[in-house]
Formats: structure tokens, C-alpha cells, sequence
């Protein structure tokens, strides 16, 4: 059974930096596709960065000059990196992942909880 278990999110100033970490329990991480996706309130859940076991990787536009996916396939940890953090990234962001690539599309068969970000 596959369980996720995010942590790392906090409140932060503008311009601010913050490293979001998911656990991977009960599989071993490097065969998932790994991904990072986010949700504000009353708006859908957006992907915001994925990566796949050779450590390619898909950004949001949004996000692609500010934020780092990593993995570390080893401890089966995936990080997200964010810095130069803006207001309108304050969500709860969730980490998923499948054995099957589906980039930033919501398919993926498993979610840990959420870890909330603000921004203010």
C-alpha cells in the first residue's frame, strides 16, 4: 500500500523560499512518476511540477523559472524547491504518484494529504 506523506509547508514572506518534502512509504519511489500539484481555494487543482525516474522533468509556466522538482530514489523522497515565492502561490499542495506518466495531469493513483503554503 502506497502512502505519501507530505511535509514542509509554512507561512512566508514575498520573495521567500521554502523546500516541500514527500515521503514515499510502503513502494519503492523510483518507479513512480513523481509530481507536485497545488490548490487554492475555490480553484482547481493545478500540476505544478512532475518528474520521472531518469529525473526529466515538466514544469507549470507559472512556476518554471521559480521552482525545482528533485527526487532522491535512495531515501524515496521527492522535493519541491520553491523560491521567489508570490502571493498567488499560496495553496495547498499535494504530492502524487503512479507508475504511469502523466505529466501535469491530475490522473495519478496516489496522493498523500497536502502540506499548506502561504504567502503573505
Amino acid at each position: 500500500h502506497v502512502q505519501l506523506v507530505e511535509s514542509g509547508g509554512d507561512l512566508v514572506q514575498p520573495g521567500g523560499s521554502l523546500r516541500l518534502s514527500c515521503e514515499v512509504n510502503g513502494a519503492t519511489s523510483s518507479r513512480y512518476i513523481m509530481a507536485w500539484f497545488r490548490q487554492a481555494p475555490g480553484k482547481e487543482r493545478e500540476g505544478v511540477a512532475a518528474i520521472v525516474s531518469d529525473g526529466s522533468t515538466e514544469y507549470a509556466d507559472s512556476v518554471k523559472t521559480r521552482f525545482t522538482i528533485s527526487r532522491d530514489n535512495a531515501k524515496n523522497i521527492a522535493y519541491l524547491q520553491m523560491n521567489s515565492l508570490k502571493p498567488e502561490d499560496t495553496a495547498m499542495y499535494y504530492c502524487a504518484a503512479d507508475p504511469l506518466d502523466y505529466g501535469l495531469r491530475s490522473h495519478y493513483n496516489y496522493w498523500g494529504q497536502g502540506t499548506q503554503v502561504t504567502v503573505s
